[in-house]
């Protein structure tokens, strides 16, 4: 039986306005916005006092499911991030096996429709020599492409540059690239081993992972974008110089080359390795605070256009390794709204920007279907937060499998207070419910 409900009194941030009325959603969509509305029988939320935001659209995460299912797996990361506001997530394809195939791909999907608690959508892997599964992904149901161009494990570095021209020449959807020049990585692994042998401490990270080696990459990935037109996203950008690579002359919706920003990369830079060490340690690095500012900049500015995490968890055990053997990645999808919205009580970007790059922006960028905007009509995938409200991050509160967040002990400013998935309320001050979710479909 479908449900009615009313918010009422609530302050719909949408579009770069701010309005004060009510919202109705009617079964799984969104019926009516604004005024004071009326409905018999309907349910009624109170929003006074709360903003009412689409709900966020994560176009970069890793739920490790299937192979790796000890330290995440879909349902434990997707429930974490509808407990943040993230109502629809995009997986990236390095699992065990690595997602190359339909047939793989499509496994995961199967996944994903029984044990998801958030909408969904998966890119399938590139290879050196898997050209043919890729032309054949129908991409009005899959994400796009994905692209490891630096260090990653198994099939999922695609060096040869013969198999990146092909996909760049015959690919008929979108390109998502991880840009960092391996053998630029590798001899800058081999000077600090040289230097401090296996010992190399965590805040070297973004020495051997540096500036220049992204940048090649990302100008290497550009050029062939414009060279064969193909509609490229270089993902997590690190750095002050790679964001010249991008234009902010043309709106999202026009542009064929675009970029994203994280959220650990917009938090941290690298004088947080000596407390975190290797909680921090991700590829590609965090770098200095310049490079942290001109990110910031890029993405002010629409050089640079989407807001992500790229939500990578592992085991605290694993992470406690010696620097060569803790694995890269961060735990972030939970907080990632909590952490924007602190920027914003900060005054780095107004809330207005904030929406932009964490709900339209992604929708836009990957022609989602109705959704990433409070529009009658479209899927009633929505969040309440009230943005005066302060919390301190704490590991025992993390909904992720892994138990912890490199946020550990930071007070932020704004926090999730409802979260509404197709019409479903899922999430209400901290009871999460699994909702009915939906396969993500593309214009």
């Amino acid at each position: 039986m479908s449900q009615t409900t009313i918010i009422k009194n609530a302050r719909i941030v949408n579009e770069n306005k701010i309005i004060e009325g009510d919202l109705l959603i009617k079964g799984d969509r969104i019926e009516k916005i604004g005024g004071i509305i009326n409905s018999p029988n309907a349910n009624e939320l109170n929003g006074e006092g709360l903003y009412l935001l689409p709900g966020v659209i994560d176009d970069q995460v890793h739920f490790r499911e299937p192979g790796l299912t000890y330290k995440a797996d879909i349902a434990t990361e997707s429930a974490a991030a509808v407990a943040g506001g993230v109502t629809s997530f995009m997986e990236m394809p390095n699992t065990r096996p690595a997602a190359v195939t339909n047939k793989l791909l499509e496994e995961k999907y199967d996944i994903a429709s029984q044990n998801s608690y958030a909408n969904y959508s998966f890119f399938i892997g590139a290879s050196n020599d898997n050209l043919d599964e890729l032309l054949r992904i129908d991409p009005t149901r899959v994400c796009g492409i994905k692209i490891f161009m630096g260090s990653s494990t198994g099939d999922l570095l695609v060096d040869k540059p013969k198999a990146l021209e092909n996909i760049f020449k015959q690919a008929h959807t979108l390109i998502a690239t991880h840009c960092e020049d391996e053998l630029s990585v590798r001899k800058n692994l081999e000077m600090a081993r040289f230097k401090w042998n296996d010992e190399i401490p965590p805040y070297y990270h973004p020495i051997i992972r540096d500036a220049e080696e992204c940048y090649l990459s990302s100008s290497y990935a550009v050029s062939l974008a414009k060279k064969y037109n193909a509609r490229l996203h270089i993902l997590h950008i690190s750095s002050e110089k790679e964001v010249s690579l991008f234009s902010n002359k043309l709106p999202l919706i026009d542009k064929r080359i675009t970029a994203e920003a994280c959220v650990h990369h917009l938090f941290f830079n690298d004088s947080w390795y000596e407390s975190k060490g290797n909680q921090i340690k991700c590829n590609p690095a965090i770098k200095t605070e310049n490079d942290r500012q001109g990110i910031w900049r890029g993405l002010l500015d629409n050089h640079i256009d989407i807001i992500a995490t790229d939500h990578a968890p592992h085991t605290w055990e694993e992470k406690q390794e010696p620097y060569l053997l803790a694995p890269a990645g961060l735990p972030l999808v939970q907080h990632a709204l909590p952490l924007m919205m602190n920027f914003v009580n900060l005054g780095n970007l107004t809330l207005e920007k904030m929406v932009e790059k964490m709900c339209h922006a992604p929708a836009d960028c990957f022609k989602i279907r109705e959704r990433g905007y409070i529009r009658e009509g479209y899927f009633a995938d929505l969040v309440l937060v009230d943005l005066n409200k302060e919390s301190v991050i704490r590991n025992e509160d993390a909904r992720y499998k892994c138990a912890w967040t490199p946020l550990n002990g930071e007070t932020l400013k704004g926090t999730v207070e409802h979260t509404f998935i197709n019409g479903f309320h899922a999430f209400r001050t901290g009871e999460l419910i699994k909702p009915p979710v939906r396969r993500l479909q593309f214009n």
